[in-house]
């Protein structure tokens, strides 16, 4: 996906799309879980890039699986740092809505508050009820804004889809900002219990021009 940047005439002079300019994405770091504890992007180490050189991060989640099923399931999750990951506590504030539709033909549009921050340092859930069944995985994409200002706070929104232990089909909108003006530089993700049995994370930085 490209953001680009117009002026108010610009539109009117394209004729085809081709014409459209398109923004720099770049991938950056690519890992691959194996009983991974947590996957950590982290500015400066392991050729991760996390500071002033993008506007804008852009993570992809591809057939993440969780090791274990206790419950109804895992919550996928994600916290930000400040200090180049010693600690992974960046107050948060956010929102999280999901559809779900079950092999059963169930289906809704559900705000759960229960797994909203409220200025809250703990992890963000992304998904919530991660099935383990060998076939079950969770796929999805977070942004992350302007990470290294120092003025304004850090602004994130998240859209997966994935297997839920219903069993059927759950798709969660999570957006929210990372209530701090210290750059943020790095960002963890794991499941809230087990571990991650498989699956692969990447890390884009995008220009806006």
């Amino acid at each position: 996906m490209a953001l680009v940047k117009y002026n108010n005439n610009s539109l009117s002079a394209i004729t085809a799309a081709s014409g459209l300019a398109n923004g720099a994405m770049t991938l950056i770091k690519e890992q691959t879980a194996s009983s991974s504890s947590t996957i950590s992007f982290v500015d400066g180490t392991s050729d991760v890039v996390l500071d002033s050189t993008y506007p804008i991060y852009l993570f992809k989640f591809i057939n993440i699986h969780p090791s274990q099923q206790s419950g109804d399931g895992e919550e996928f999750q994600f916290n930000l740092s400040v200090d180049t990951g010693s600690n992974y506590n960046v107050t948060k504030t956010s929102t999280f809505f999901r559809a779900r539709h079950t092999e059963g033909g169930a289906s809704n549009l559900i705000y759960e508050t229960a797994n909203d921050l409220a200025q809250g340092t703990g992890f963000q859930d992304l998904s919530i009820d991660n099935d383990a069944d060998n076939d079950s995985s969770n796929s999805g994409e977070m942004w992350l804004f302007n990470p290294s200002s120092t003025v304004f706070v850090k602004h994130f929104m998240a859209r997966l889809n994935y297997t839920h232990s219903g069993p059927g089909c759950l798709s969660p909108f999570v957006a929210g900002y990372g209530n701090t003006t210290s750059a943020v530089d790095a960002v963890q993700f794991k499941f809230s219990a087990g571990n991650i049995d498989a699956g692969t994370f990447k890390l884009y930085g995008i220009k806006d021009s």
